[in-house]
């Protein structure tokens, strides 16, 4: 005789992930994993960050990062004019500290990690869209855009931490917009300002940077907008573990 399904847990509930998201899904992680790596290390290279079309060591940074010993280092011996007979010219100037430019490697790896969460969540968007997953399980419905229902699931949502949630589908508010956000939004934003700051796509596509509002404005929008995702992972990994991590691992490897 099969058990009476009103005793059995609430967690049970739930359509599971489906084999093209758990594939995708994962190939993502191991993805951001290796572009924050990487990324960090491009990033203690040079670590200020800009806004507009120009940026270097001699001119007055968006935002400073102490990563690296070439975070407000030593300071220039004194500078001099590159062109001396002409007037209102460019200057140079050498440093008096030994920077760290040993990144050959990462710029390398970041690029082909990269490729890979293009292809993943391209393959993700393209199979959610003409599955019906996006439309039905991720873009809230109108009447979900309203604050007191967003303030609502909030609070409902902090209620439920202590019990089991469901594997994969339907999804709650907060995760429809956090999927949302991240997929359809940041990701993008991520992917075009990355594409931005390469003087090759520059070079073919200059209203690319000007989408930004410059190279060095891209390359800022491109580290806020990753450090955005790497909040998103962190408190999703820690969603996981409160909502049953083993249970969780095993629905988005092996399915529900």
């Amino acid at each position: 005789m099969p058990a009476d399904s009103s005793h059995q847990p609430a967690a049970s509930a739930g359509q599971g992930h489906t084999r093209w998201v758990r594939t995708t899904h994962w190939v993502a992680a191991v993805s951001i994993l290796t572009l924050a790596v990487s990324g960090f290390v491009i990033l203690m290279a040079h670590p200020r960050l800009y806004w507009g079309t120009v940026g270097n060591d001699l001119t007055p940074a968006f935002l400073e990062l102490p990563i690296s010993r070439n975070h407000r280092h030593g300071g220039w011996r004194e500078s001099a004019p590159f062109f001396p007979d002409r007037a209102g010219s460019a200057i140079t100037a050498s440093r008096t500290y030994e920077i760290f430019n040993q990144n050959g490697w990462a710029r390398s790896l970041h690029f082909l990690a990269a490729w890979l969460l293009v292809t993943a969540g391209s393959v993700y968007v393209l199979a959610g869209i003409f599955s019906g997953h996006i439309r039905r399980n991720l873009l809230p419905r109108a009447r979900e855009l309203a604050p007191r229902q967003l303030w609502r699931d909030l609070v409902s949502h902090r209620r439920a931490l202590s019990a089991p949630a469901t594997i994969g589908p339907p999804y709650n508010l907060l995760q429809k917009y956090a999927y949302c956000a991240v997929a359809l939004l940041a990701v993008p934003i991520m992917v075009l300002s990355g594409l931005a700051m390469s003087p090759a796509m520059n070079a073919a596509y200059p209203w690319l940077a000007g989408l930004f509002g410059g190279s060095q404005s891209a390359r800022t929008i491109h580290f806020l907008t990753f450090a955005l995702i790497i909040l998103f992972v962190l408190v999703h990994v820690a969603m996981v573990i409160l909502s049953g991590f083993r249970r969780q691992m095993h629905g988005m490897t092996l399915g529900n």
